[in-house]
């Protein structure tokens, strides 16, 4: 086979699309006799990226810092598409490679098409059919996986939602999602705490219910009921620490200190940085979140997760069932979130399903799936195929 090296233009921007690509990365940095890699951030999000760039120690090629305060969706995407463009006609790459849901991965894969550049999708074909939730990331995902030639697709769900929109089985690949090779980068034993507080904690050896919540179409009084639910659960177990990184938002900040603030057994901390937050979540009891990350995260540890949606684009773990959806009922959250607290046999029932969405291994055969796309190889990939937990 001819080794031609090619050159590859990896596009993030956000807290969870870096900490997904940043497996990715690392690998097409080894195979240096195959790739060159270009490593571009938009900056999406400016200090939760800056952190987890550190983690990985990635130093971008390109940094199109396009943050700018209170900027609507429109300017975002305004200033991202003339700046990558600028970047992808200077560099002229052989592939760009965007990841999940923001609008950094539709814009880059915009930006790639229009320069006739072949546009690789990583987390390809979640979907919810909703696309007001989540909003505006099912529209994202949908624009781009019409773009996309190469669609990596953590789990079989994916795959046969990308298949029902003609894509074409040829370029739909199942590799477990990265998030997990991160996570298997990112842990350690004894691991100690930027946030001191964490320390003493998680010393205290009680159970912890880890809480988070972002989503914007929960923000101001929908999330509300979730945090009643919470209050409620904190003083019938007070033996129990409940955790709340509280995200940066003044509508959330607002909302949740209104309502749980200078209850003992319930810290409201700043949010985590990706070390701390794993490591602490790897410790935890029960999780109770909106985001979709932690959704993939926790079945990896084993620990039950209640999801503040009323739909997920990751229904696997709720088809195994080591997540259950929960919306934003105040009822609904602690009934279930009791039952699971006072009943060993419901609680390990959802802590001992199956892990569907990795391995460690899925950027090992994105990077395979590349190479025979180039025809610089011809080794079959196997897709992922999720496994009971031992």
């Amino acid at each position: 086979m001819k080794k031609e090296i090619k050159k590859i233009a990896v596009i993030f921007g956000t807290r969870p699309d870096t900490i997904k690509m940043a497996p990715i990365i690392l690998e097409l940095k080894k195979e240096k006799e195959f790739f060159k890699v270009i490593t571009i951030a938009t900056a999406q999000h400016r200090q939760m990226l800056d952190q987890v760039l550190s983690v990985f120690k990635i130093n971008p090629d390109y940094d199109l810092n396009i943050m700018q305060p209170n900027q609507t969706l429109a300017t975002l995407t305004k200033n991202a598409i003339e700046k990558l463009d600028e970047v992808l006609a200077k560099e002229a790459p052989d592939m760009v490679l965007v990841q999940g849901d923001t609008t950094t991965t539709f814009v880059g894969s915009l930006a790639a098409f229009y320069r006739r550049i072949p546009v690789g999708h990583v987390e390809a074909g979640l979907r919810t059919n909703d696309k007001a939730n989540p909003f505006p990331e099912e529209i994202n995902r949908r624009l781009t996986g019409s773009i996309s030639d190469i669609h990596f697709a953590p789990t079989d769900t994916a795959k046969k939602a990308l298949l029902k929109e003609n894509i074409s089985s040829e370029n739909v690949f199942i590799t477990g999602n990265t998030v997990i090779d991160a996570l298997k980068i990112s842990m350690q034993k004894n691991y100690e705490y930027n946030d001191g507080l964490l320390n003493q904690i998680t010393a205290e050896k009680k159970k912890i219910v880890l809480i988070t919540m972002h989503r914007r179409e929960n923000w101001g009084e929908p999330m509300r009921g979730a945090c009643l639910a919470i209050k409620k659960l904190a003083e019938k177990y007070p033996n129990m620490n409940f955790v709340f990184p509280v995200h940066l938002n003044p509508i959330v900040k607002e909302v949740v200190h209104d309502t749980l603030e200078n209850i003992n057994n319930v810290f409201l901390i700043a949010p985590l940085d990706y070390q701390d937050f794993v490591n602490l979540m790897s410790k935890s009891h029960l999780i109770v979140t909106d985001s979709g990350g932690v959704q993939e995260e926790g079945p990896y540890f084993g620990i039950p997760i209640l999801v503040l949606r009323k739909v997920t684009e990751r229904p696997e773990a709720v088809k195994y069932g080591t997540v259950k959806l929960v919306g934003l009922d105040e009822k609904t959250i602690f009934k279930t979130a009791d039952k699971l607290l006072r009943n060993k046999s419901e609680y390990n029932k959802m802590a001992s399903s199956v892990n569907p969405y990795g391995d460690g291994f899925a950027a090992k055969r994105s990077i395979q799936i590349i190479k025979n796309y180039f025809s610089m190889s011809k080794i079959k990939v196997k897709e992922f195929i999720p496994k009971k937990r031992k």
